[in-house]
């Protein structure tokens, strides 16, 4: 498969909605299920009454701040850590009295853990020859992991003689070896460069795809959870805060923290004016920031009562910006440019309202720099479509 057509798949799958709610209306059993569950250390609570599915073939994603409980989950997962309350279940089956090396996963950890003395092909080998499987049969999934990974070539090749992103592949051939009903990924590309992590990130999807094996990854960072997952759950303080897919995630947080921590947002405070009218209106309303007399339009999931105190969010790219006041705007607001960030493809403009709140806008920069038409100090519009904005009640 190549990196292509594995992302068209991914893209066709985060467009379909949440999977646990069709896996659940089809009957089938979540591979992974939480319950209620509670780790507590001391007085401090890690992972605070969790509960959540995860469904065969899914490369799941816990996403979150350093800190959330997203690694202590996962650590209770593979036996590592015991839960103060609760239950999990694999299969169907509760695997809390299951020791670590009796449960049929395996875990990858940010440092890889590769034996220094041993070959790739001695790595990969180690834990099938643990098991007592037989010359044969090792040598032949021996081999089978190295052309998994591409790594043939360097099969006698010993850990230091190897770059970052060859040893995290033979560190996911090992853990992929012994055939786990779940492998887990604790911040597995973390110590790699922003290109090789790249690179990484679409190799890890082909391969899961390949293999149809239930990948499980935890990560801080947004980018990769929206690359790699077809389902991520977004946590906070010990409670997962969200569950969806990538493309749900984002268009569709359900709170100013999800918001805010998936992507670039921008956030005003305000409240509900009543219900919005017009051909593109239905289920919007309309929405007055504090400061600014012109009122919005905006999805609202919640059908929140007019008065209700709320948050308008809208994504920087989902913003217009020009010199000349667009007539058929439903939303638009005037300001002037406070500053550009420019990265190369992309140019951000923080644009500052009358009531001194900063709107962030971005392009794409079609053009070279010292051609944009919109430069520091101009007065500028910012607008934006009736569904380009959400109403967040928390």
């Amino acid at each position: 498969m190549n990196e292509q057509s594995s992302t068209q798949k991914r893209n066709q799958q985060t467009v379909s909605g949440n999977s646990s709610t069709r896996f659940e209306k089809e009957g089938r059993t979540p591979i992974v299920e939480f319950r209620n569950v509670v780790k507590q250390f001391g007085e401090f609570t890690a992972v605070d009454d969790v509960s959540l599915k995860i469904w065969p073939g899914e490369f799941f994603a816990l996403l979150g701040p350093s800190g959330c409980g997203k690694t202590t989950l996962l650590r209770m997962l593979a036996g590592f850590e015991t839960p103060s309350s609760g239950e999990i279940l694999l299969d169907g089956k509760n695997i809390l009295p299951v020791p670590p090396n009796k449960r049929p996963v395996n875990m990858m950890f940010q440092s890889y853990a590769l034996f220094p003395h041993l070959s790739v092909r001695d790595n990969i080998a180690f834990g099938l020859k643990r098991d007592g499987m037989t010359k044969e049969n090792i040598e032949a999934r021996t081999e089978e992991m190295l052309k998994l990974v591409r790594m043939e070539n360097f099969a006698h090749r010993k850990p230091h003689q190897m770059s970052g992103g060859q040893r995290q592949r033979v560190a996911l051939a090992r853990a992929l070896a012994k055939n786990p009903k779940l492998l887990l990924l604790d911040e597995p590309l973390g110590a790699l460069d922003a290109k090789l992590r790249e690179a990484t990130q679409f190799e890890l999807v082909n391969i899961q795809e390949k293999l149809g094996t239930t990948f499980i990854i935890v990560t801080h960072d947004q980018e990769e959870a929206m690359t790699v997952s077809t389902r991520i759950g977004v946590m906070n303080l010990g409670i997962v805060a969200q569950v969806d897919t990538p493309a749900g995630i984002y268009e569709n947080p359900s709170s100013r923290f999800v918001a805010d921590f998936i992507g670039d947002v921008n956030l005003l405070e305000g409240r509900i004016e009543g219900e919005a009218k017009g051909k593109h209106a239905e289920g919007n309303m309309l929405f007055a920031a504090n400061g600014i007399e012109t009122t919005f339009s905006a999805r609202c999931p919640d059908q929140l009562e007019a008065g209700t105190t709320c948050w308008l969010a809208v994504r920087p790219e989902k913003i217009a910006i020009s010199k000349e006041k667009d007539t058929k705007a439903v939303n638009q607001v005037s300001g002037v440019v406070d500053d550009i960030a420019y990265v190369g493809n992309l140019s951000t403009y923080h644009v500052r309202l009358a009531n001194g709140r900063v709107i962030k806008a971005q392009e794409v920069n079609r053009r070279r720099v010292e051609n944009r038409e919109i430069t520091w100090e101009d007065e500028v519009w910012l607008s934006f479509t009736e569904g380009a904005g959400l109403l967040l009640a928390e």
